[in-house]
């Protein structure tokens, strides 16, 4: 049995491995006219495939340029539109370097760190400290999404100590913000019922 993961890789994958295959048996035809018929075949067959990019800019001319690709440059027929070379931007683009910095608490991310970072550089006053409570309470909210049993002012007075090497502290108040917690799924499945009994009696009621 033929595999396809046994066969060569196709140039153009998008294209499937029938069209590819069109594209080889041309390759074999000695007959030029015979085998430029053949390729206005396959033109036609390719752009039957994206009937909805018929209408951009010079899609003719890419469907000639991606016949000669797929055949390597070695179909000799008569184009009627200038062939480009496709080189670079079929190639795979570069990997993006993933950052390899060490999070040591990961439900705060890298942001959080950073702006503790920011308030050390700020002078000492009101700015400062508006800027502390607001990390504190999205830290606070950052804890409750992620273990709300160790989410408490003194787990995030100490975090706050431990990424400023004890220069900033929480002052009394700064927590004093009410989150409401979200409700659970049982919850939420009671409001749908409830909702869905009200419609019912609603609906024989007309």
């Amino acid at each position: 049995m033929d595999y396809n993961t046994q066969r060569e890789t196709m140039p153009m994958p998008e294209y499937g491995r029938a069209v590819q295959d069109m594209v080889d048996h041309a390759l074999t035809i000695e007959d030029r006219a015979k085998r430029q018929q053949c390729a206005d075949t396959i033109i036609g067959i390719m752009g039957n495939m994206f009937p909805s990019l018929r209408d951009v800019p010079d899609f003719q001319g890419k469907l000639w340029d991606h016949l000669a690709y797929m055949s390597g440059y070695r179909l000799d027929i008569d184009y009627p539109v200038e062939i480009t070379r496709i080189g670079k931007e079929k190639q795979r683009p570069d990997i993006i370097p993933y950052p390899q910095n060490s999070i040591r608490f990961r439900h705060y991310g890298q942001i959080v760190p950073g702006m503790i970072r920011q308030a050390l550089e700020m002078e000492d006053g009101p700015e400062r400290r508006q800027l502390v409570r607001l990390l504190a309470v999205q830290m606070k909210k950052d804890l409750l999404t992620w273990n709300r049993e160790l989410a408490s002012d003194e787990r995030v007075a100490q975090d706050i100590a431990y990424f400023s090497n004890g220069q900033l502290s929480l002052q009394e108040g700064d927590l004093d913000v009410s989150f409401a917690s979200a409700p659970s799924g049982q919850g939420q499945q009671q409001n749908r019922q409830g909702k869905n009994r009200q419609k019912s009696r609603n609906r024989r009621r007309f």
